[in-house]
Formats: C-alpha cells, structure tokens, sequence
C-alpha cells in the first residue's frame, strides 16, 4: 500500500464556498479513481495557529499499491480537480511513502 499525503495553501481570491466545492470534489475521488483503499480530506481547524503557515486543506489517501497511486495523477477525475484550483493555489506540499503497518 501506498500513503499520500497533500496540503494545500490557497491565496486570497478563495472564497469558503470554492474551498467547499474543492473539498467535495477531493472526497468524490475514492468513488471514481479505482486503487483507492481509504480517503479522507477536510479543512484544516488545528488549535496550532503557529504551524498552520497558510495551510487550509489537508488530503489523505491509501492506495493498494504504487501503480495505483502512479495512475491517479493522470486520471480524468483528479485533472479536473487540478483545474479547479488554477487562480487560487498558493502552494501544495506532497508526501507519498510506502504503507508500513507496525
């Protein structure tokens, strides 16, 4: 299994409602990208205002393998959500790593 992990720091010109929709388009993705295991994303509410640094949206997702997660970059369904972001993405940090159950 394969854990991958995105954060995403959006600019001014996002709206609540667009960081809704962008929410609800990230959750559809286990419905529609075959590999996934488990998915979950959410708005950032950390108590922890000092470490936040901008970050407002938080993405998680298990795939069963690294192919899995190789063949959802391209997939129809996630470059629709890249292009829902186009004008108010500041920046994103990425982590992919192998699952390890200890």
């Amino acid at each position: 299994m394969f854990e991958h992990l995105v954060i995403f720091k959006f600019n001014s010109s996002l709206t609540k409602e667009h960081e809704q929709v962008l929410l609800g388009k990230l959750q559809a993705l286990k419905q529609t990208i075959p590999g996934i295991i488990e998915l979950s994303a959410g708005i950032n509410v950390t108590e922890e205002t000092e470490n936040r640094h901008g970050y407002s949206l938080g993405l998680r997702v298990t795939f069963e393998s690294q192919e899995a997660l190789r063949q959802y970059g391209p997939h129809p369904a996630h470059q629709d959500f890249v292009k829902a972001l186009d004008g108010v993405l500041d920046n994103v940090v990425v982590v992919d790593y192998p699952l390890t159950i200890a």
